[in-house]
């Protein structure tokens, strides 16, 4: 793995600097510039200060991030990450990016309570980030939802919702009408076109284009296929986890990048390449046994591998480094360890001593000398 990074770094001049290999999976390891965040929001739906734009008498939109190229045609198959909430009480009753899997949306076909989604994502681009505002007549209407989602009756609705991208009507289909073939050839498509914009350093749209290839692998489609079929679509699927790790450790979002390698280990424990990034990852969040665990077992499959072994010498100066500066702290805190001195005898102990001695002294005298 790492000798062709080596070479491609030898070649360039510049150790951050890497490419897809040949097998289309990146092998980048370095860290950049963070060029955006995954949306925070554990404490409700974002505030946002800027102009709403009205799409519909039901639908409202405010930009939270801009995006790029054109907007999605009507039947256009819409690759989407979004959370939902309740406007009235801010509860949360959907979350696509704690799955870490895209929702797949048909423009003109999508779902009766999805209509206000789509209307808004219809006026999005790819890489948009926006706040919706949803009347409940194009949401759960007046009866609510009481299954999964809860939504309560009459319940306007949030959405923040991030369009990855799409497929247009001629080229895309519900992944449901597609052939097994016909996925995977889609998501291949894909991967590749993410690995040529990770050549060009833009890392948000590699990310989005290997998440909508990822969305053409779901877990109800991956459980259907067996031997050859299996293989084919965890050859394109595996990159594809591994890639968008190779982009979060460079966007230092670590985290993440646990989380794409964790589901390619959940199929292929050994992997080293998702070993030694989730080691990677673990280390710069100071989770530095769990990293050492990664990299060694990384190492009993690739001993020779020279990043894997550079990673674990930094591991070991970094357990040396705290420790010699524990012994600081401690020092500063107690100072050094006094020598011991020499009791001093009392001269209560001197007298009694020499008392001794001298009685011991006097009995040898007295005693009789024999014949």
């Amino acid at each position: 793995m790492e000798d062709a990074q080596d070479r491609n770094n030898q070649s360039n001049g510049d150790p951050s600097h890497s490419y897809p290999n040949d097998d289309n999976d990146i092998i980048t390891e370095s860290a950049a510039v963070v060029r955006d965040e995954p949306p925070q929001d554990d404490k409700g739906p974002p505030k946002i200060d800027c102009e709403m734009e009205v799409l519909h008498d039901k639908v409202k939109k405010q930009v939270i991030k801009e995006g790029h190229g054109q907007k999605p045609a009507k039947f256009a198959t819409c690759f989407l990450h979004y959370k939902a909430w309740v406007a009235n009480s801010s509860h949360k009753f959907e979350d696509t990016w704690q799955e870490q899997r895209p929702v797949e949306l048909i423009l003109g076909k999508e779902k009766t309570e999805m209509t206000g989604l789509g209307i808004g994502v219809a006026s999005m681009k790819s890489g948009e980030r926006a706040l919706l505002h949803v009347d409940w007549e194009l949401g759960y209407g007046e009866e609510g939802s009481f299954s999964f989602p809860n939504v309560p009756p009459m319940a306007d609705l949030l959405y923040e919702v991030e369009l990855i991208g799409f497929d247009e009507a001629k080229e895309g289909k519900a992944r449901s009408d597609m052939t097994v073939e016909e996925r995977i050839q889609a998501a291949d498509r894909r991967k590749m076109e993410g690995n040529s914009y990770f050549k060009e350093e833009k890392l948000q749209e590699a990310m989005q284009q290997y998440e909508m290839a990822i969305a053409y692998m779901g877990d109800d489609f991956m459980f259907q296929l067996f031997g050859k079929y299996r293989d084919m679509a965890l050859a394109v699927k595996n990159p594809c986890h591994l890639n968008m790790a190779a982009c979060m450790l460079k966007l230092k979002r670590y985290s993440e990048a646990i989380g794409q390698c964790s589901i390619v280990l959940s199929e292929d424990e050994n992997n080293v390449k998702a070993l030694f990034r989730r080691g990677k990852a673990r280390a710069e969040l100071g989770q530095t046994d769990a990293a050492r665990e990664d990299f060694q077992k990384a190492r009993k499959f690739a001993p020779e591998d020279k990043a894997i072994a550079r990673e674990l010498r930094l591991l070991a100066e970094h357990d040396k480094a705290i420790y010699e500066k524990q012994k600081e702290i401690y020092k500063g805190i107690f100072g050094d360890r006094p020598e011991p001195k020499p009791k001093r005898l009392s001269w209560v102990v001197v007298f009694w001593q020499w008392l001794v001695s001298l009685i011991c002294s006097l009995f040898k005298r007295r005693q009789p000398k024999a014949d």
